[in-house]
């Protein structure tokens, strides 16, 4: 499973023009590596408000631009009934939104249905 479903992102690319999809997946990955820099903070600050936060802000970012595995931690994160621990949760957090990024990079460097 790619960190960025092919359909999702397929049906942005194909539904808007090349600049804007372009656009939206630069800020996505302005706004991904915002809310995982905030939910390590808030992890690493002991703050279970701003982590949970955090995970519902990555939750719905990453469910956009059809994140899937980065939207199922961030589900996780934000559940208050998980007894997952948080730092795994962020280390993980950390991991898929690498590979999310990388995806998209490469999808804004070529938008499929414009090539």
């Amino acid at each position: 499973m790619s960190a960025i479903d092919p359909e999702i992102a397929g049906q942005l690319a194909s539904d808007l023009p090349r600049d804007d999809f372009v656009r939206i997946v630069r800020t996505f990955e302005d706004d991904l590596g915002r809310l995982a820099r905030h939910l390590e903070e808030a992890v690493a600050g002991g703050d279970e408000d701003g982590y949970r936060r955090a995970a519902h802000s990555l939750a719905g970012a990453s469910a956009a631009v059809g994140a899937k595995r980065l939207e199922q931690v961030a589900r996780i994160a934000m559940d208050h009934r998980s007894t997952a621990d948080p730092r795994a949760l962020a280390v993980q957090v950390r991991h898929e939104a690498a590979a999310a990024l990388s995806e998209l990079a490469a999808l804004a460097a070529n938008p499929p249905g414009h090539g």
